[in-house]
């Protein structure tokens, strides 16, 4: 009988809680979705124009208005829309990093808006050493 009155409990238990989780899901999918949070880019040739473009698409009842878009250095710099976004509408986030440093790079950029939490997006990659040239051989 005991069993048979924990087990219960803990079937009562799973099913708040799967209710709990479904209810957290369903409110999260309001504000600014975005098609991915990560873009990973390697053998990035040194000193190119590269651009990373993050897409999202508003999903809230309200325009969304990005007021803020921070990168974690000053070597990536960022471009948000400058016109709020109407709900069912898609836009994006345009961010570049100074393919100058060569290496592995992991840079953040945290996005803030009004119809959403903080949301913070990564770019990673590798920049190639700069091509050097090698002198045509001499005859003599």
């Amino acid at each position: 009988m005991k069993y048979m009155v924990f087990a219960l409990m803990f079937v009562a238990g799973l099913q708040a809680s799967a209710q709990e989780t479904t209810e957290k899901n369903e409110t999260k999918k309001e504000g600014l979705v975005f098609t991915q949070m990560e873009i990973v880019r390697e053998n990035i040739p040194y000193g190119t124009d590269d651009t990373f473009v993050f897409e999202f698409k508003n999903t809230a009842k309200t325009p969304a208005i990005i007021q803020g878009v921070q990168t974690s250095c000053g070597c990536t710099t960022a471009a948000k829309p400058e016109e709020p976004v109407k709900p069912g509408k898609k836009s994006e986030i345009s961010v570049k990093y100074d393919t100058k440093r060569v290496g592995a790079f992991t840079k953040t950029i945290t996005i803030t808006s009004n119809v959403s939490e903080p949301i913070i997006l990564t770019i990673r990659g590798t920049v190639l050493p700069e091509a050097t040239t090698t002198p045509a051989p001499t005859n003599n």
